[in-house]
């Protein structure tokens, strides 16, 4: 067995654990950090992540004319969380984040190279005011990749680099307890990574402080399926998967074991508009669409979805119970080229090359001509899940084909579209329709005015051909964890810290087992992940 000693080791090189690794090495303390994933790809799921942050009191707020604060911030965290008086740590961590979100995030970022595309994005506004009162949605130059690959060069430049041992391809299984107290871990070394010898695949790492940071359950469909919440429906038997296999809970399961507290893990963040990877890298590999708004959302015979209409922007949340409540849990978008070039997009790195790359001029042009149709186009080629057609006739047809059997509807399919068209037709002062009303209230943001059509009928003759988006559900992120105080360390069922133990990251539900309630109010994975890991570090080198 490969044998070390530190002061303190990092389980998980994703952003948790490489935001970790960075403060210790700040404050001059050694620390191993071990990476588990088979690929030797340090970053985890960051390295696919949008980049997208909630932040308030920044430089792009104040370019906006954005007025904000702390004390707003954390109002509006309370009215989407829904906390029950069971929550006392997830609370304290809503209170440190609306406080210190600014110097722990934006600030550390910013610091450190990552910049910010200029224009705040108004997400999670909630359907009925309870989400967020201002815009503070930020994209990261890079994305989520452009920010782990980031820091991880700066790891590598660190003045403090010899004090730092980074292990590729070493997963940890067990997490080691004498006397009551955490003293390191131990594990397995991937074949690529192992030197040769009859026992050179085990590891174990002696350390005075262990940090989890190892992700959430949602690459595990089996085990979000054992704690599906029932307001979404039963269980998806059809679920997709937008978490890597990686992410599989294993170490919430030897938390537990060593008498660490679990909690809320029937809350997560998964969406409604999930679609087949085209090219999947995992079985169930799904995509996450950012749904286009001015889309009609129908059930699974092609009827529109009400009386509420459906549509994005508004609460992620209700958008999946009433797609899992739905007869199958499948829907439909429908659309024509118009609406899905301007409003259409994917969650992820890859899927957004222009932020990807840091194309600023891309990106504006994209903007003001009303979108990129290289997505689409691909999508169109390439996804199972998307058809198109010159007629509504031929798009009811396609669509029974694609979702292989006979119940879309073709005459109440036709029916519902064309009483949309209609209400559009009436005019401002005769339209009278929910999905028409919230349309008209994004566009009075000037970012969403860019990006949602104004008011664009289905069967416009001009916008063709028509587009049909066959949806499911996705899973996404842990929003519940191991329990965690505002120094990231871990809890017992007794709500003393365990000697030795921390967390940070998804694992902890991004701070004290589900900081975010039931519902995110988006941009809250990514920034929590640095949060969660200097408090760690901080911590534990006040300790030492």
């Amino acid at each position: 067995m490969q044998t070390y000693k530190t002061e303190v080791v990092v389980i998980g090189a994703g952003l948790a654990g490489i935001a970790t690794a960075l403060e210790l090495l700040d404050l001059n303390v050694p620390v191993v950090l071990l990476d588990g994933a088979p690929d030797g790809k340090p970053g985890g799921q960051a390295n696919e992540a949008f980049g997208g942050m909630l932040l308030n009191g920044t430089a792009e707020q104040a370019r906006n004319k954005i007025k904000d604060s702390p004390e707003l911030l954390l109002a509006d965290w309370h009215n989407a969380a829904c906390f029950t008086d069971d929550d006392h740590w997830p609370k304290r961590w809503a209170e440190l984040y609306a406080q210190q979100n600014r110097p722990m995030i934006y600030d550390w970022l910013k610091q450190r190279g990552i910049r910010f595309f200029p224009s705040v994005q108004w997400v999670e506004r909630g359907l009925y005011g309870n989400g967020n009162s201002v815009p503070r949605y930020h994209i990261a130059w890079g994305c989520g990749r452009g920010v782990v690959q980031t820091l991880l060069q700066q790891l590598e430049s660190h003045q403090n680099r010899k004090i730092l041992t980074f292990l590729s391809g070493h997963r940890v299984n067990t997490l080691t307890l004498s006397d009551g107290k955490i003293i390191g871990c131990q594990g397995v070394i991937s074949n690529e990574h192992a030197s040769g010898g009859i026992d050179s695949n085990a590891f174990s790492v002696s350390a005075t402080r262990t940090v989890v940071c190892t992700g959430g359950i949602n690459g595990n469909l089996e085990k979000v399926r054992e704690h599906w919440d029932p307001c979404y429906g039963p269980a998806p038997t059809n679920l997709l998967s937008g978490s890597s296999p990686d992410s599989d809970g294993a170490m919430h399961d030897e938390v537990t074991k060593v008498g660490g507290q679990v909690v809320n893990l029937n809350q997560m963040w998964n969406y409604a508009a999930g679609v087949r990877h085209p090219e999947p890298a995992f079985p169930n590999h799904g995509l996450s669409l950012i749904p286009p708004r001015s889309a009609l959302w129908m059930d699974r015979h092609g009827r529109r979805i009400g009386p509420m209409p459906l549509i994005t922007g508004f609460d992620t949340h209700d958008l999946c119970k009433q797609v899992g409540n739905l007869p199958g849990q499948i829907s439909w978008q429908v659309m024509n080229y118009n609406i899905a070039v301007r409003e259409l997009a994917v969650s992820g790195t890859d899927t957004n090359p222009d932020f990807r790359d840091g194309k600023l001029l891309r990106v504006v042009w994209n903007t003001l001509r009303g979108g990129d149709p290289a997505l689409m186009d691909w999508l169109i080629e390439q996804c199972p899940d998307v058809v198109s057609a010159s007629t509504p006739e031929e798009l009811a047809t396609k669509m029974n084909q694609a979702a292989g059997g006979h119940d879309v509807h073709t005459e109440d399919m036709i029916r519902d579209i064309r009483a949309y068209d209609s209400n559009i037709a009436r005019g401002k002062k005769l339209q009278n329709d929910d999905q028409i009303r919230r349309l008209r209230q994004l566009r009075n943001w000037l970012p969403d005015r860019f990006r949602t059509c104004n008011l664009q009928p289905i069967l416009d003759p001009y916008a063709g051909p028509l587009i049909a988006v066959r949806e499911q559900l996705i899973s996404r992120k842990s929003m519940g964890g191991m329990q965690t105080d505002t120094h990231s360390r871990v809890l017992d069922l007794a709500g003393e810290a365990i000697p030795g133990l921390y967390a940070a990251g998804e694992a902890t539900g991004f701070g004290g087992g589900g900081i975010s309630g039931i519902r995110s109010l988006e941009g809250t994975f990514l920034s929590n992940c640095i949060l969660n890991g200097r408090r760690a570090a901080q911590s534990i080198a006040d300790r030492l």
